[in-house]
């Protein structure tokens, strides 16, 4: 897309602003943005995720309420802790997502406002084998979560039928799990 003001650089910057219930979008070069006095907040040094994600590990609310031996989180394949993690912002290999499960669902809750995804699925004629073969795992869980949560309401009903679902996702999955 073309910048809108001088209809020759490829536009960089994107402007939505929102006045009286009325949108108005500028597509903008750099160059364009700058004259009109807009200028990215991350130009002055790279994006501190690693202090974002400390500050959210660290804060004293989340740490009584996650589990304290997750203080001690190490993963098994990299053996990166999860102090280490939040120092440096970025996981040592993809199993540290599930050695450093406990603390990661607070950390999102805090950032999402739940630590399961609620919004669009894939589209499952996109995915490749691997990606295809997670999605029961996904469904499984986000059923796990649901059964607890009928379970402490004591909606017996709806538990009932979350467990049946369950239990056909497991059958398909072929894992043999005990209830």
């Amino acid at each position: 897309m073309l910048c809108q003001d001088c209809r020759k650089r490829e536009a960089q910057v994107h402007l939505t602003q929102i006045i009286n219930n009325e949108k108005t979008t500028l597509a903008l070069c750099k160059e364009c943005a700058e004259a009109r006095g807009f200028h990215s907040p991350l130009d002055s040094g790279p994006f501190p995720l690693a202090e974002i994600l400390s500050g959210l590990a660290k804060n004293p609310l989340a740490a009584r309420k996650a589990d304290p031996a997750a203080e001690q989180l190490v993963c098994d394949f990299c053996h990166q802790t999860f102090e280490q993690f939040t120092r440096q912002g970025r996981f040592g290999c993809g199993r540290c997502y599930t050695a450093f499960r406990p603390r990661l669902e607070a950390i999102m809750r805090k950032i999402h406002g739940a630590s399961l995804h609620r919004g669009m699925q894939p589209d499952l004629s996109r995915l490749d084998a691997a990606a295809k073969s997670m999605v029961p795992i996904k469904e499984e869980e986000r059923l796990e979560s649901e059964l607890k949560k009928a379970i402490e309401a004591e909606d017996f009903e709806r538990a009932a039928e979350l467990r049946d679902k369950l239990k056909a996702i497991r059958a398909d999955l072929a894992i043999d799990r005990p209830e």
